[in-house]
């Protein structure tokens, strides 16, 4: 059973409980959109100072829209192109302070001024990003990237099943 939860009292543990609950919430499921759209209600029930939480997914050599939380979306995203092509192109998280100086971003959402992308990989191969938007400029620090990461571990060991 899921619980409307308010987080505040500690980052790092707030972050664990988080992790603890995607791994029960995907335990037995093997459904990649019911995966990912748990995880991303999860995240934004869990993020504070954030506007738009979710899941691009790499099909036919760009990045398609997939389970999300917010307005809507860009639909596709071209390989290398924006924070979510970069961080496929790079095969690395990009956090992003200031997305008004990051070189072609693409503002889906006006409203958007700080930016985590973590890639996923399934097997060594490319799966998608998970996409995080902020309306607050330098909304994400080293420890939401570490737990964001890690999150991500945990999605991918489920998707793999």
């Amino acid at each position: 059973m899921v619980q409307t939860t308010t987080y505040a009292e500690n980052k790092m543990k707030d972050y664990e409980l988080m992790i603890k609950q995607l791994d029960a919430l995907s335990n037995d499921e093997m459904d990649h959109i019911a995966l990912l759209s748990n995880a991303s209600a999860l995240l934004n029930q869990f993020l504070t100072e954030i506007n738009w939480v979710g899941f691009y997914i790499w099909r036919n050599h760009e990045l398609v829209l997939g389970p999300f939380q917010g307005l809507p979306a860009c639909i596709r995203i071209a390989y290398g192109k924006g924070v979510c092509g970069t961080a496929m192109k790079e095969r690395e998280t990009q956090r992003v302070a200031d997305v008004n100086q990051f070189p072609g971003h693409i503002a889906c959402d006006a409203a958007s001024q700080s930016e985590i992308v973590v890639p996923i990989s399934l097997e060594d191969n490319l799966y998608g990003v998970l996409d995080i938007d902020s309306p607050i400029i330098d909304r994400f620090d080293e420890m939401d990237q570490h737990y964001l990461e890690k999150f991500v571990r945990v999605l991918e060991r489920h998707l793999n099943k």
